[in-house]
C-alpha cells in the first residue's frame, strides 16, 4: 500500500478521534494558545467537511503543576492536585481558540470505569453522542484528580483509543513529538527508517518503539504507549496515525500527505461492534416482541418499547439480553438501555409515553441499533 492510500481513510472518515500530548498544550505552565488557535481552524474545516470531532486532550497537570511550586509532580496526590489546578485553565484555552467559529467545548473527564463499565459505557456514549448532535467539540481528559493507580488509563493515548472504540471512530489521531514509527529512535539512531504503513502490528514493531517517554519534562507516554493504543483501535475498526503535532496546523499538513505512521485494521467500527456483540454478550434475560417489532428490526431498526410484549428477568440497564418473538425464537440479542423492571412498565408504550410513565425522560429505544445484533 502507498503512502497516499490511507489518506483516504481520514477523507472519508465520518468520526475521528484526536489526541493532544501535554507538551503540544502547555509551555512553561501556559497554555500555548496560537498552536491551540491553528488546531481549532483544523477541526472546523474537519466539521465543514461533515465529520464529527472528539478531542482527548492532555495539559492540565502541565498547566497546574507550576502553582504546586513543583516543576515536575511525581506522588500521585500532586499530580491529581496540579490535575485540578490545571483543567480550570486548560478549559478557557480551548474556548478561546473554538470562540472565532462559534463552536462550543464541552469538557468529559473520565475514569477506567466509564468504558469499561457497561452501564457507565452506554451513559459516556449517550453524553457524547449528544454533545456532537448540539454541534459542540467534546473536549476528554482522564479524570486525574479522582482516578487512583489501580483505576487509570495510565495515558491518553490508551484513553483516546478507548474514547474511539466506544464511539466507533474510523480514525485516530495521535499528535506527537515525532512524524510516526521508526525502526529505531532516530534521535539516536542515523540510519532508523520511517515505517509509514503498517497492516499489522507485531513484537517487532513493539521492539522499535522501546520504552515510554522517560525524558519528557511533561508527558507521560510515548512511542510504545501510542503502539498499545493503536492495538485497541485496530480491533475496533479504526486506523490510527501518529504524526508529528508540534507544526502549525498539524490536522492540515496530515490531510495533505504530511509523513505520518499509519496502523491500518482489517475491519470496520461496524462489523468490529457486530463481532463483539455475538461474541461477548452472554442473554442475562429475554425480551419478548410482536411480530412487528421483530420485522423493524430485521429491516435495521432499533427496538422500541410499542413492539415490546413482556420481558424475562430481572436484569439491569446496560445487561445483554437476548431478543426473542412470541413462540420464543431468539430474533437478536444485544445491551438493553433499561433494567427489567422498567421494561415490563413501558411494554407497548410509544417512545413518548415513557417520561409519563417512569417519571424520567429515558431513551426513545429499549435496545438501540448500534447495540444490537441479528441472529442469522
Amino acid at each position: 500500500m502507498t503512502r497516499a492510500e490511507p489518506l483516504n481513510l481520514l477523507h472519508q472518515a465520518k468520526r475521528v478521534v484526536g489526541k493532544i500530548g501535554s507538551a503540544l498544550i502547555a509551555e512553561n505552565g501556559v497554555a500555548r494558545q496560537s498552536w491551540l488557535d491553528g488546531l481549532a481552524e483544523d477541526v472546523q474545516a474537519r466539521r465543514a467537511s461533515g465529520q464529527d470531532v472528539i478531542l482527548v486532550s492532555s495539559g492540565a497537570i502541565a498547566l497546574g503543576r507550576n502553582r504546586l511550586g513543583s516543576n515536575r509532580p511525581r506522588k500521585l496526590e500532586e499530580k491529581q492536585a496540579a490535575a485540578a489546578l490545571g483543567q480550570p485553565m486548560l478549559m478557557p484555552a480551548m474556548t478561546q481558540a473554538f470562540a472565532p467559529y462559534n463552536l462550543p467545548v464541552a469538557q468529559a473527564l473520565l475514569t477506567l470505569e466509564d468504558t469499561e463499565n457497561r452501564r457507565r459505557w452506554l451513559n459516556a456514549r449517550a453524553t457524547l453522542d449528544t454533545l456532537l448532535s448540539a454541534g459542540t467539540i467534546p473536549v476528554i481528559n482522564e479524570n486525574d484528580s479522582v482516578a487512583t493507580d489501580e483505576i487509570r488509563y495510565g495515558d491518553n493515548d490508551r484513553l483516546a483509543a478507548r474514547v474511539a472504540q466506544m464511539m466507533g471512530a474510523d480514525v485516530l489521531i495521535l499528535l506527537s513529538d515525532v512524524d510516526g514509527l521508526y525502526t529505531a529512535d532516530p534521535r539516536l539512531a542515523a540510519d532508523a527508517e520511517h515505517l509509514p504503513v503498517l497492516e499489522s502490528l507485531t513484537d517487532a514493531h513493539t521492539a522499535m518503539a522501546g520504552d515510554s517517554n522517560r525524558e519528557s519534562d511533561v508527558g507521560s507516554g510515548g512511542m510504545a504507549t501510542k503502539l498499545a493504543a493503536a492495538r485497541i483501535a485496530q480491533s475496533a475498526g479504526c486506523a490510527t496515525v501518529i504524526t508529528l503535532g508540534t507544526r502549525d496546523r498539524p490536522l492540515s499538513a496530515l490531510s495533505t500527505g504530511a509523513r505520518a505512521s499509519w496502523i491500518l485494521s482489517d475491519t470496520t467500527p461496524d462489523k468490529a461492534r457486530e463481532a463483539w456483540l455475538k461474541g461477548h454478550l452472554s442473554p442475562e434475560g429475554a425480551v419478548i416482541i410482536d411480530d412487528g417489532a421483530a420485522a423493524a428490526l430485521r429491516s435495521g431498526a432499533s427496538l422500541l418499547p410499542v413492539g415490546v410484549v413482556s420481558m424475562q428477568g430481572p436484569f439491569p440497564r446496560g445487561a445483554a439480553v437476548s431478543i426473542q418473538d412470541t413462540s420464543g425464537r431468539v430474533i437478536a440479542k444485544g445491551i438493553t438501555a433499561y433494567a427489567s423492571e422498567d421494561v415490563g412498565r413501558i411494554a407497548g408504550l410509544h417512545s413518548d409515553q415513557i417520561e409519563q410513565e417512569l417519571g424520567f425522560r429515558g431513551r426513545p429505544a429499549v435496545v438501540h441499533r448500534n447495540d444490537l445484533v441479528l441472529e442469522r
